[in-house]
């Protein structure tokens, strides 16, 4: 998933885990943030994981990662990229 943004926004990006958790929920949350965006907030649901990024260099590709564990004791990864672009 590739997402654009521009470096003044502040904008949020969500990962819908319900296919993937077939019936069990998110416990926890985390979000890793490379240097040069910043989180402004997160949340989650049951089943969706959202964070809020500002910041960010125009022409800069950042990976951001969603890691959640589950209520059944699983933990996966999912993986974006945002790119930042003057808008």
């Amino acid at each position: 998933m590739t997402f654009a943004k521009d470096p003044s926004a502040i904008l949020d990006y969500s990962v819908d885990w319900s296919r993937w958790l077939a019936g069990d929920e998110i416990a926890t949350s985390e979000w890793i943030v490379p240097v040069g965006l910043a989180k402004a907030n997160n949340t989650n649901t049951t089943t969706k994981a959202t964070v809020w990024l500002s910041g960010g260099a125009a022409g800069q590709n950042y990976a951001v990662t969603n890691r959640i564990t589950t209520t059944g004791g699983r933990t996966e990864d999912r993986t974006m990229t945002i790119r930042v672009e003057e808008r």
